[in-house]
């Protein structure tokens, strides 16, 4: 079993299980809580729900009922975190395929391509998640130093983060994934052939041509008919 690919199924995994809490969270963007002295309420705000909570542990989520009236930059964001995510799921079920360690997949030339399948499928959904984060950031910190801007202003969430660690762990699995090709064109699978016990007949067949070896001979030539007479 190769080092390589387990480390890169642990970043693979591990980053696709950070792409699904990133895209599932509700902390997208949010607002200081200390915007409001007496109550100390704040809304934080994913790509599916709006949520309000207060100080004393209180908080109501609203979905967004239509798509029709979501921002074009929250529309897209989504697109490409569901890509993503199901890059990340594809990508993790050809890593397993693709393990030396595992019994499907056929030869050692097939599980390498599979292996480097698996890499080029983690790279794609850690660039959409990637691209998908990068964008949501760039609307909100343009936002918030716009002197124009009256509205709400927000601060990057926790799931921006959550997102940026699992498409750097994507890319990183994918990455060792591609390189690991090489590795097992390097270590192909050993064959062993039997060829059966050696025969009595044959081992003093062997004998019969060395020196100070005994030689077989027929013992019918050695006597004659006179011998008998």
């Amino acid at each position: 079993m190769s080092r390589a690919q387990i480390s890169a199924l642990v970043f693979g995994v591990g980053g696709f299980g950070a792409l699904v809490a990133a895209t599932t969270s509700n902390e997208w963007k949010v607002t200081t809580r200390a915007s409001s002295v007496i109550t100390a309420t704040w809304v934080y705000q994913g790509l599916w729900m709006n949520c309000a909570g207060t100080a004393l542990g209180s908080f109501h989520c609203r979905p967004h009922f239509t798509i029709f009236k979501v921002e074009g930059y929250i529309q897209a964001c989504r697109g490409l975190m569901i890509a993503a995510v199901s890059l990340g799921f594809f990508g993790s079920i050809f890593a397993l395929v693709g393990m030396k360690c595992t019994k499907v997949g056929g030869s050692d030339k097939a599980k390498a391509k599979i292996a480097c399948l698996a890499g080029i499928v983690f790279i794609l959904s850690g660039l959409c998640s990637m691209t998908g984060c990068s964008l949501y950031a760039n609307k909100i910190t343009t936002e918030f130093f716009d002197p124009l801007f009256v509205e709400q202003k927000y601060e990057l969430g926790a799931a921006l983060f959550i997102g940026w660690a699992g498409a750097s762990l994507c890319i990183i699995g994918g990455v060792i994934f591609c390189f690991s090709i090489s590795d097992n064109n390097k270590t192909p699978r050993m064959g062993y052939s039997y060829n059966g016990a050696t025969s009595v007949m044959s081992s003093r067949i062997k004998y019969h041509g060395g020196e100070g070896d005994f030689k077989t001979t027929n013992p019918s030539k050695q006597f004659d008919k006179n011998a008998y007479v």
